[in-house]
């Protein structure tokens, strides 16, 4: 809670903006250009040292930018009403207002912009179509007459733009060649990626029902989103199977096992979990246990 970072009752401003940018959820961005990178050395590409630092910067400024958009705009449309249950949003608690807010989001992707030159150097117009779709994504989220976040493609974006343009791009610019195993990685992490959404959404059902939103979520029902998310947990074994079997390298489907239990427990507490504030802790869960598949695969891959 943003109250407890300063002895009047508000949050420092460096605070301030470490909340509104959801550091909770920012690995999921990251995770798939470290594991696609790791990808590329495991096939033999080079170490790019730099390549790799500044995707990761690109990733992550991409989605904090995102973030931000999505605090300023869903409460200047009213989304983020009394009835929200989910964390403390900054414009909403009245901790600064959209403007100041959206103009920390164009800083973020500014920053993602200028870090992108050196990357479209390194990489050619491929990496500059990514980029310049990245931001174009991180934007629509939120922006424009109908947001993306206000229909039931949410979760295909982020499945593209959090997986496989993250994990292939970033095995790209280390290996320079396009590969079918870059993109069963990055379908696999953005898989779950987009399970942190679905979580967010059924969490806010009323909420969204109330404000005209509607999202996968809403369309497919609890019961449907239920099933949904145990989809999105789950599959990406599968993937990781077939990874394993066209890599030749069983170490990285053992090394996914941890993972794989933790996701089956979540997706059968998740069946149970009604909508509300408890979905809060399912969210952070979902995200960390992302964190865990990326960093297993990671490691395997570079052993």
């Amino acid at each position: 809670d943003a109250t407890r970072l300063s002895a009047n009752g508000r949050p420092s401003r460096l605070a301030l903006w470490w909340l509104a940018i959801r550091p909770r959820t920012l690995s999921l961005s990251a995770m798939p250009v470290l594991a696609g990178s790791a990808l590329a050395w495991k096939e033999g590409a080079p170490f790019i040292g730099a390549s790799v630092l500044i995707a990761l910067l690109c990733a992550l400024a991409i989605q904090a930018g995102t973030n931000l958009y999505n605090d300023a705009n869903d409460f200047v449309r009213g989304n983020d009403g009394p009835t929200r249950v989910g964390p403390m949003r900054v414009t909403a608690a009245g901790l600064a207002t959209p403007a100041q807010v959206r103009r920390a989001a164009a800083s973020a992707f500014a920053l993602a912009f200028v870090g992108g030159i050196y990357l479209v150097w390194a990489g050619g117009w491929p990496i500059l179509a990514i980029g310049l779709a990245s931001l174009a994504a991180g934007w629509a989220y939120s922006g424009g007459p109908r947001p993306l976040s206000y229909t039931a493609f949410g979760e295909v974006l982020v499945l593209g733009f959090f997986g496989v343009a993250a994990a292939a791009g970033s095995h790209y610019l280390q290996s320079g060649v396009w590969a079918y195993t870059a993109v069963l990685l990055g379908v696999a992490l953005g898989l779950q990626a987009a399970a942190v959404l679905l979580v967010n959404n059924v969490r806010d059902l009323e909420a969204d029902r109330l404000a005209g939103r509607r999202t996968l979520a809403g369309a497919l029902g609890l019961a449907g989103a239920r099933a949904l998310y145990a989809g999105l947990m789950l599959a990406p074994f599968g993937l990781i199977a077939l990874l394993a079997w066209r890599l030749g390298a069983a170490i990285v489907l053992i090394a996914s096992v941890p993972a794989l239990l933790w996701c089956a427990a979540l997706a059968l507490g998740f069946a149970r979990l009604p909508p509300g504030v408890q979905m809060n802790r399912q969210l952070a869960r979902t995200a960390q246990a992302q964190v865990l598949l990326g960093a297993l695969l990671s490691a395997a891959l570079l052993v």
